[in-house]
């Protein structure tokens, strides 16, 4: 055969592995956003210096891979040495960025983490609080939020600018009269999301990462069955459709690649007694809202969506579910201990845990992520039976050696240095305390304990 024939028959094949590798590079990329998620990957080894980033981004800007991208030999060209650089390999830098974070009101919350470490590869932080509690997150601003609020060059956290943001009503015309005349609303307006974007555009011209860390149940402490009509469709409003409503107002200002993240729980599709009032229903919804999000605004802006499944965190508002007596512990505290008892990874959640998946999912490495519920909870999804259930105690207290050393509930406590719960003995014990009626017959204690 001539050589023009063969040039022929093997250009599809080019073609093809060059799809491949376009493919291939964008899935390594995705799994490489995927790291900083990881408790055992060491941030300030991945993330080069604030001051490092924006010295050389001129220099960056100027290449035809993106700043981002940037692989170490490419860096060294571009006047970047080796040995200015914290590690060799990619650099997240989103330098130039807007991140506008709805429902930051103090620094223990997923929202600040999220904010922090957006923050930490060089994006303006701007952020949505709830104007009831807007002055008192101000002054703690100005009064300083130590540790919390540092960053890995030793500076703090910069919040260019806070608007006031109620996320349950979408427009001014939603806005009822006692809502305005409301002394904690007193010398506010533009809080509804509309408005709030409009000011954000004026102000920014854009948002590129855009974050729904709110969420809010008024009677989240009430079973289903007790649920009143307006407090189910209040968690839903305030905790499900406040992020459809931003991705309406907020969308038009996103450039293409853009991003989107709001947290979920493990709520939406397990049942979690405690945790009421139609929340559970609105975090489905927030789930299912995220994937026809991701599909529309992809297709309509270009932006990606994706919502992230936190573990439990003792946050001020998760505190508030179910508070408990002087001296007791919460609801949360009970659900965190659960979480270290028999998770894949037996270690307490951090905020920052959640902070970094975060900061993966809103860069370029995660370029081709949409649509996804990102579980961020030690592994807590996928567990089928815990092993600190009083039903499974007996057989779990027979077990000797490995692997059951590190099977067992205690692992995490005693690993991590905390104090172990009595996943036993007390059980037993108060049930064993009095008799107890099965199928309208008195049970012996004995048969109880068994």
């Amino acid at each position: 055969k001539d050589r023009s024939t063969n040039k022929q028959a093997r250009e599809p094949t080019r073609t093809m592995r060059s799809s491949v590798l376009k493919v291939t590079t964008v899935a390594a990329c995705a799994a490489l956003a995927l790291a900083p998620a990881c408790s055992g990957f060491v941030l300030s080894k991945g993330l080069a210096p604030m001051t490092l980033r924006k010295a050389h981004v001129s220099k960056l800007s100027q290449s035809r891979v993106s700043p981002l991208l940037q692989p170490s030999s490419r860096r060294a060209a571009s006047g970047l040495s080796a040995a200015h650089m914290t590690v060799p390999g990619y650099n997240i830098d989103l330098t130039g960025k807007v991140a506008f974070i709805a429902g930051v009101a103090d620094s223990s919350g997923y929202g600040w983490a999220i904010a922090k470490q957006l923050a930490n590869a060089g994006a303006t932080i701007v952020v949505g609080t709830w104007p009831p509690v807007l002055g008192i997150f101000e002054r703690g601003l100005k009064k300083g939020f130590g540790e919390d609020g540092q960053l890995l060059d030793g500076s703090q956290m910069k919040i260019d600018k806070i608007y006031p943001l109620d996320a349950m009503f979408s427009n001014p015309e939603e806005v009822p009269e006692d809502v305005l005349k409301n002394k904690r609303y007193a010398g506010l307006d533009g809080f509804d999301i509309q408005s709030c974007a409009e000011k954000v555009k004026a102000d920014y011209g854009k948002v590129d990462i855009l974050v729904h860390s709110l969420a809010n149940g008024p009677e989240v402490t009430k079973p289903l069955l007790e649920t009143s009509r307006h407090g189910y469709l209040s968690a839903s409003s305030a905790s499900a459709y406040s992020f459809v409503s931003m991705m309406q107002h907020f969308g038009p200002i996103m450039p293409k690649g853009g991003s989107a993240v709001s947290l979920t729980f493990i709520a939406s599709e397990r049942v979690v007694p405690g945790y009421g009032g139609g929340m559970s229903s609105a975090k489905a919804q927030l789930e299912s809202d995220t994937r026809v999000l991701a599909w529309e605004c992809g297709r309509k802006y270009g932006v990606r969506v994706n919502t992230i499944s936190a573990g439990p965190l003792a946050s001020r508002a998760a505190t508030a579910i179910k508070k408990a007596e002087a001296g007791q512990r919460s609801f949360i505290d009970y659900c965190i201990d659960y979480n270290i008892a028999n998770t894949p990874l037996p270690d307490p959640l951090y905020a920052d845990d959640v902070g970094r998946a975060a900061l993966g999912l809103s860069c370029e490495l995660s370029s081709a992520i949409t649509g996804v519920t990102q579980y961020v909870d030690n592994g807590m999804h996928a567990v089928g039976l815990s092993v600190d259930s009083l039903s499974f105690h007996e057989y779990i207290s027979q077990q000797k050696g490995e692997p059951w050393d590190k099977w067992s509930p205690e692992y995490g406590f005693i690993k991590n240095g905390m104090e172990v719960p009595d996943f036993g003995q007390e059980k037993e014990e108060a049930v064993t305390a009095a008799p107890e009626e099965a199928n309208g017959k008195v049970v012996e204690k004995e048969t109880v304990a068994k």
